[in-house]
């Protein structure tokens, strides 16, 4: 099976890390990617989370640094969005690289800048760091980009999302011109791509997944509900179906220490995971979430890209996202490598018009089902939302008057 790596380019001793890790095959993005990140050029690469992207650049990278200069400084620098995401990139590159005297180090917020500080003193060869951490090692003085042949930024478009346009502008200002850039995103709007081409040079263009589209493997399902009855559906959810591990999104952070609260009520173990909580606070729900401790991860969409939970089987969304594009990374925590996983949203009828600019953006009518018991009213106190805006006759009040209709018809029946 590993032949099939062996063709990419990739030398004998990564050959045998990713042997001892467990790689098979490389999959779509690595093969495409791969061979065009050993030759140097610059990659613009559209791959949705949970293809194997990380290894597509890490892979590269270390080979690269491997056999260059033994000399210890910042060759490569990937930057990331989010502490979680960092951590994730991290671990890929330490266990990727453990066959070799490379030194890698992630800095990021909500951690001892001391610590950083000690290491980078160390010298390193990789850098992983979020925007706002990167800038305070540099403002420093702790680091310098001055020697750096290789640039990656992952999951660029939630960096544009987070507002950090202004933080990579002042990031591409201290890095030589004479680099390779590699720029991966799950989606690709046109400010993405205007912001892409203006970095790099002559890319590459990858795309392995139809832009804004979902995976295959992941089964999608919408369960309409009265917003005020959203928590008890879902303890139902989880205690009837005996989900033993299930990630749960919510628009707030203040409705995610809630909600956690509530499903401990229920006897269902649970942990909040949101930008207000520390990170040791983060890392030890995280933990206790991968190690069968809690049962519900609540968490907010700042934890959307960054969270790496093998063989995930379950994704609810709550509250509706925002944006559409965090519908797509939100169940993008499911399904990864292959596996089968199921996203559930719990859509209260005031969430319509959401659910409608998610169907648009992947270009897919998702199923609704109504659980019993669980019809939603159109008592719109119950919903605690404003009533549905009229849109000439077919208001989306007449609309869920008729589905209420039809639905009790069918009570009838059976």
């Amino acid at each position: 099976m590993l032949s099939e790596f062996k063709t990419l380019g990739l030398c004998h001793t990564l050959l045998s890390s990713i042997s001892e890790l467990g790689y098979q095959t490389p999959t779509e993005v690595q093969t495409e990617a791969i061979p065009h990140a050993l030759a140097g050029r610059d990659l613009l690469v559209g791959a949705q989370t949970g293809t194997g992207k990380t290894a597509a650049f890490a892979l590269p990278i270390i080979q690269s640094l491997a056999q260059g200069t033994d000399e210890r400084r910042l060759r490569a620098l990937i930057v990331v969005p989010t502490r979680e995401l960092a951590q994730q990139v991290y671990e890929s590159f330490h266990e990727l690289s453990s066959d070799t005297n490379l030194v890698t180090v992630a800095a990021y917020g909500g951690t001892s800048i001391r610590v950083q500080t000690s290491r980078l003193a160390k010298g390193c060869d990789i850098l992983i760091a979020t925007p706002g951490r990167l800038l305070d090692h540099l403002y420093c003085g702790n680091i310098t980009l001055k020697h750096l042949s290789t640039l990656v930024f992952d999951e660029a478009d939630r960096m544009l999302d987070m507002g950090f346009l202004p933080d990579i502008k002042r990031i591409l200002k201290r890095c030589k011109p004479e680099r390779q850039t590699m720029f991966f995103s799950a989606t690709f709007d046109k400010k993405i791509k205007n912001m892409a081409y203006e970095i790099l040079n002559d890319p590459v263009e990858i795309q392995v997944s139809p832009s804004n589209s979902t995976a295959t493997t992941v089964e999608q399902l919408v369960y309409p509900v009265d917003r005020k009855r959203k928590a008890e559906l879902l303890a139902f959810l989880i205690g009837s179906r005996n989900w033993q591990q299930v990630l749960v999104f919510t628009k707030t952070k203040q409705g995610s220490d809630q909600l956690a609260k509530e499903l401990a009520l229920d006897g269902i173990k649970a942990a909040s995971i949101n930008g207000d909580k520390s990170q040791g606070a983060r890392q030890k729900a995280l933990d206790d979430f991968k190690n069968g401790k809690v049962r519900a991860l609540i968490a907010t969409d700042v934890a959307a890209r960054g969270l790496d939970i093998e063989k995930l089987e379950q994704v609810v969304n709550f509250d509706m996202p925002y944006k559409p594009e965090d519908y797509v990374h939100r169940i993008g925590r499911t399904g990864r490598a292959g596996q089968i996983g199921i996203a559930i949203s719990l859509m209260s009828p005031n969430e319509e018009d959401s659910l409608l600019a998610i169907e648009r953006l992947i270009d897919t009518k998702l199923p609704q089902e109504w659980l019993k018991g669980f019809e939603p009213s159109l008592d719109t106190e119950m919903n605690n939302e404003k009533p549905p805006r009229k849109r000439g006759r077919n208001s989306e009040k007449q609309k869920m008057k008729a589905r209420l209709k039809i639905h009790a018809n069918r009570g009838k029946k059976n």
